[in-house]
C-alpha cells in the first residue's frame, strides 16, 4: 500500500478521534507544528524514512522533540504509528490531515504555479474551476512562481494536477517529434 494511502487513513483516524474528543483544533495545531518542523528539518524527515533506525528510537526522538508541545492524543498517535512501523508515512499524515480538515470545514486549498504573477481575471477563473470541481465555495489559491514554466500554469487540487504550462507543452511536442514514424533514414 502506498505511503499516501496509509497516510490518508491515519489522518482520517486522527481527525475522527480528535473531533470525537473535542480536541480537533488542538490536534490541528499539533499537526501544523509537526509539518512545519519536518519542512524545516531535512534530517528528521530522513530519520523517519530510514529503515535501519529502530522504531523505538524514532519514537524516543519524536517524544524528545514534541513532548510537552503537543497534546496527549498526538503523542499517543506517534506511538501507535511507530508501533506499526509506519513512521515513514508520518510526513504525509500531516499534509493529509490538513487536506481532510479543510474539506470538513468546507474549504479547498488549490496550489497554482505560474511563470509570472497571476492576472486578476485568471485568478478568478481558476477559483471558479476549483469551486466547480470540488463542490466547495470557500476556495483558497496558494500561488507560487516558477519562471522555468515559461508560460501557462500548473494547478494542483488535492491529488489531482492540471499542467497547462508551456514547458510541458514543449516537452510533449519534442517527444512527438522523436516518435515521428515518417522519418526517412538516409543510408
Amino acid at each position: 500500500m502506498s505511503e499516501q494511502r496509509v497516510a490518508s487513513r491515519y489522518a482520517k483516524s486522527l481527525l475522527d478521534l480528535a473531533e470525537e474528543r473535542g480536541t480537533l483544533e488542538q490536534v490541528k495545531g499539533d499537526m501544523d507544528l509537526f509539518r512545519k518542523t519536518l519542512e524545516q528539518n531535512r534530517d528528521l524527515r530522513l530519520l523517519l524514512r530510514n529503515p535501519i533506525v529502530k522504531h523505538d528510537k524514532k519514537l524516543a526522538i519524536l517524544r524528545a522533540i514534541f513532548g510537552g508541545k503537543v497534546s496527549d492524543i498526538t503523542e499517543k498517535f506517534f506511538a501507535i504509528v511507530t508501533q506499526h512501523n509506519r513512521e515513514s508515512a508520518l510526513e504525509w499524515v500531516a499534509t493529509e490531515f490538513q487536506s481532510q480538515y479543510d474539506v470538513r470545514r468546507g474549504m479547498q486549498v488549490a496550489k497554482v504555479t505560474t511563470a509570472s504573477p497571476l492576472a486578476p481575471a485568471l485568478r478568478e477563473e481558476l477559483n471558479k474551476v476549483v469551486r466547480e470541481q470540488s463542490g466547495l465555495q470557500n476556495v483558497t489559491l496558494e500561488e507560487s512562481i516558477d519562471e522555468s514554466l515559461i508560460g501557462g500554469f500548473i494547478l494542483r487540487v488535492g491529488d489531482k494536477q492540471l499542467d497547462e504550462s508551456v514547458r510541458t507543452s514543449l516537452r510533449k511536442l519534442r517527444n512527438s517529434f522523436n516518435e515521428n514514424p515518417y522519418q526517412h533514414h538516409i543510408n
